[in-house]
């Protein structure tokens, strides 16, 4: 699984979240120059979300219709007011104000029916839509490449996925439809100004330039300033992530002060950068609502000089006030929604970033198909290979070796030398540099990896188990296996004594990680996996390294079983599973330095015998034997 092989660091950023720097490897975004980083703040990255939004066109119309009724019956007002005070008044028709009051009581029953229907459509539309968002980054970042993780926190992952995504629920919810609603209210308030008064509709909109273009600039502002604050949370989140997750280490090694003291680092850097986006907020908003209304009273001003000569009609003057005020309103409300939006396309910035990133290694245009029936021949053709994270140091160099069906070789080495790289280029997890790996004939990089990855079982060193039931854990991967399946490859991987003697038996949730169970009870779940998976090509990589002497027979055991009629690559450090194996490649530096039998390997005196001095202590009467 790519889990198994994450390195852990940054996430990568860019215009496609592929930024390259000159030697072609993933950029952080420092690597990112100037003028990328501009061309970015101005792609709206809010525009990625309406593919999103256009799978729900019903809903989408339906909360457009009752914002635009509840605008324009806002609207609406000032023409009645307007009339009631020219007509009702001067004549002292007492039914005249009555109807007007009465068709005022209509409107406004009117005005909250659209208004609670535009909310309930437009909160609905924000869940969905980001319900489908967090779908699709999860669904793209599971199928992303092993060299991806090489360089990027899953904490930081975790948090774009959920504070992130929260902050475009708000934006594709309330801040748009505000936004939306506003901005039909201040054109519509603008138009009825000037149909009610040309001429003092000029001098508002003289104004209009005056208050909109600071707004524009100081939302750019806003929005850098509101990414550098997620950024920045999604760092503490990161560390929070990793530290929880070793809880156990952190308390045996004394260390909660000191991780205490770096998340409180971590998290007072994220409040001054939320603090120095919300101060850019808050004068964007002051500032706004300042200019706005500083023109709206010396416009009124203007307007009360011309009822007093006559010019101008107290009706007409109060309509224009009614209409003024909501334009106002509406223009200040903007310059607040706008910077919700902008932290939102901050946020979203960062998710389509991750839906942008593309896998490093991705099925062929044509796919050729594995030949049936499977024998699990493999094939390591002069290979040589560089970790993207270190282009500069080769893990192997001209690596070639053969391994035939049926046949269990054993790899072995010191650390470094390159035999956990064999496995990572045969689940296709990286590419090659050079040279070619081949499954039953064929080139890797011609199968599809879904097709490739099914005719191989692991069962790693480090067991992942997933906070499920035993069932699960064991099922995963094959989720059609019935619950008899289940219990047969439990059996055969020496785990169903322990299962039964559980409270829950194959029901029973095993904790996050598995942090229930033994080390060795771990690894005979990994390995009933494997035998349920039943592929022809099994790798294990220092399944029993880990192990107590009474939970490794019971392992061994079952990896003697899981082992026949399967062709068998072991990274192994354990004398038993040494002596079993056919041959032993032994690795230096990326390459095989030594190929044989466990005892022509020992008389031959070289690098095998040496880690056999150093690894088996415990068994070198063993060795002794064995050699003679």
């Amino acid at each position: 699984m790519p889990c198994l092989y994450m390195k852990g660091a940054r996430i990568t950023r860019g215009p496609s979240a592929r930024a390259r720097t000159a030697n072609g490897r993933n950029a952080k975004v420092s690597d990112v120059t100037e003028p990328e980083s501009k061309r970015r703040r101005s792609l709206k990255p809010l525009g990625g979300l309406l593919p999103y939004l256009m799978r729900y066109r019903s809903m989408v119309a339906a909360a457009l219709f009752f914002l635009a009724l509840a605008a324009g019956t806002t609207l609406a007002l000032p023409l009645a007011v307007r009339r009631m005070i020219d007509h009702g008044f001067s004549g002292a028709d007492r039914g005249f104000i009555n109807s007007y009051f009465g068709m005022l009581v209509v409107m406004a029953v009117l005005l909250a029916l659209a208004s609670a229907m535009r909310y309930y459509y437009v909160i609905s539309i924000g869940e969905r839509v980001v319900s489908d968002l967090r779908r699709a980054v999860f669904e793209h970042v599971t199928r992303l490449s092993p060299s991806f993780f090489d360089v990027n926190q899953s904490g930081e992952i975790v948090s774009r996925l959920t504070a992130d995504t929260t902050q475009i629920k708000s934006a594709v919810g309330a801040s748009a439809s505000l936004a939306l609603r506003n901005s039909i209210l201040c054109l519509g308030a603008v138009g009825m100004m000037i149909y009610t008064s040309p001429r003092l509709s000029v001098l508002v909109l003289i104004a209009i330039p005056v208050i909109v273009f600071p707004l524009v600039g100081f939302g750019r502002s806003v929005r850098k300033r509101s990414r550098a604050a997620q950024d920045t949370l999604a760092a503490a989140t990161a560390y929070a992530s990793e530290t929880i997750g070793a809880t156990r280490t952190l308390q045996a090694f004394n260390g909660e002060a000191i991780a205490t003291a770096r998340y409180g680092d971590a998290v007072e850097s994220a409040y001054t950068a939320a603090r120095t986006a919300i101060r850019s907020r808050a004068f964007l908003t002051g500032f706004a609502i300042t200019l706005v209304f500083g023109s709206v009273v010396a416009v009124l001003w203007y307007g009360a000089q011309s009822v007093l000569a006559g010019t101008l009609s107290a009706g007409t003057l109060g309509q224009f006030l009614l209409y003024s005020v909501i334009a106002a309103g509406a223009l200040g409300s903007l310059s607040e929604v706008w910077g919700e939006l902008a932290q939102a396309g901050g946020a979203a910035e960062r998710l389509m970033e991750l839906l942008h990133e593309e896998p490093a290694i991705a099925a062929p245009a044509s796919p050729r198909a594995l030949p049936e029936p499977a024998t699990g021949r493999v094939e390591f053709d002069g290979v040589r290979f560089s970790y993207p994270s270190h282009p500069g140091r080769s893990a192997l160099k001209g690596l070639s070796f053969k391994v035939e069906p049926g046949e269990t070789v054993a790899i072995v080495g010191p650390s470094g030398a390159g035999k956990s790289t064999v496995f990572s280029l045969m689940l296709r997890f990286y590419d090659p540099v050079s040279g070619a790996v081949r499954l039953d004939g064929l080139d890797v990089r011609d199968v599809a990896p879904d097709a490739l990855r099914a005719r191989i079982a692991i069962v790693p060193q480090d067991v992942t188990i997933f906070a499920s039931s035993i069932h699960d854990n064991i099922a995963f991967g094959s989720p059609d296996a019935s619950r008899a399946e289940v219990i047969a490859a439990a059996e055969a991987a020496q785990a169903r004594e322990f299962i039964d003697r559980l409270e829950k038996g194959f029901d029973t949730q095993v904790g996050e990680r598995g942090i229930t169970l033994s080390g060795g009870q771990r690894q005979r779940i990994a390995i009933a996996r494997a035998l349920l998976k039943n592929a022809p090509l099994l790798l294990l990589d220092e399944a029993t390294s880990a192990l107590d002497a009474e939970s490794e027979t019971l392992v061994q055991k079952a990896l003697d079983g899981l082992m026949q009629n399967r062709t068998t690559i072991v990274i192994a450090h354990r004398l038993a599973t040494v002596l079993k194996a056919d041959r032993i490649l032994v690795l230096d530096d990326g390459r095989i330095a030594e190929e044989g039998t466990h005892q022509s390997l020992i008389r031959e005196g070289g690098l095998y015998a040496k880690l056999a001095r150093l690894q088996f202590e415990t068994g070198a009467q063993d060795l002794g034997a064995a050699a003679k």
